[in-house]
């Protein structure tokens, strides 16, 4: 199965702008033969929480309808970075995970850093999936950072673990240590993408990268270029391209 790490750089609040990136990156990947492609987190509306609450919308959003038809038309699943409303107020940092042809499937954070409480809330629920002949879970940002969420994830039957962060230079460099880590500990691979550009106070600093079951380092996308990171699982080899998209 070929699954690909969409490394981009998402407008503050530009949900419309936003938008048309998602879809022209969708179709770059999907022509190189990606099958599900996963975006950075809150890549739809930037990673911006004190505009969360304005931009947040639902799972079944009209704003979502091209990515879904788009998704339909390829055959190809696409995890997106959404603000969802929860069900009893408040903002999730969540996750679309749309399907060619089938209903969105909805996941939010379940784990908040400390400086993102004042403006979300923990979502309540893990979730498996299946793509392809792969289950999958994916994680958002600070709770993929402890291995404990992976755990949890491989018990509910997940083959590959699937991070969606929005990381600093720092941020990056401690990923770097720790997804290795779990893929060996767990024996399963891990995609994570990141996006590039600014995002609320600091700066996402890319480096999307794909690792092994064994923890061994396939390959990773620069610190500061959009791009397409192809993890091909079959062959346990990922490679990485440019994403061309307008400035």
């Amino acid at each position: 199965m070929k699954l690909c790490a969409l490394q981009l750089a998402s407008r503050k609040g530009d949900l419309a702008g936003n938008l048309q990136r998602h879809l022209h990156a969708i179709e770059q990947a999907a022509a190189l033969g990606a099958e599900l492609l996963v975006f950075p987190e809150l890549s739809l509306s930037g990673y911006e929480p004190t505009l969360a609450r304005q931009l947040a919308m639902a799972p079944d959003a009209a704003l979502l309808a091209p990515l879904q038809t788009l998704c339909d038309r390829l055959g190809v699943s696409a995890a997106i970075g959404v603000p969802l409303t929860a069900p009893a107020g408040g903002v999730r940092i969540g996750m679309l995970v749309l399907r060619p042809l089938q209903a969105p499937l909805s996941y939010a954070k379940q784990r908040l850093h400390a400086d993102e409480l004042d403006f979300f809330v923990p979502g309540d629920q893990p979730l498996v999936f299946s793509s392809g002949p792969l289950q999958l879970a994916p994680a958002i940002c600070y709770e993929s950072m402890f291995i404990e969420h992976a755990e949890n994830a491989q018990a509910l039957g997940a083959q590959l673990y699937l991070v969606s962060v929005a990381k600093t230079a720092k941020g990056i460099r401690e990923g770097f240590e720790h997804y290795p880590h779990v893929a060996r500990t767990l024996g399963m691979p891990v995609l994570m993408v990141n996006g590039v550009g600014p995002a609320d106070t600091f700066v996402n600093a890319g480096e999307s990268a794909a690792w092994d079951g064994q923890g061994n380092l396939l390959a990773s996308l620069d610190a500061t270029a959009e791009g397409l990171l192809l993890l091909d699982t079959h062959a346990a080899s990922a490679v990485a391209h440019p994403l061309r998209l307008a400035p």
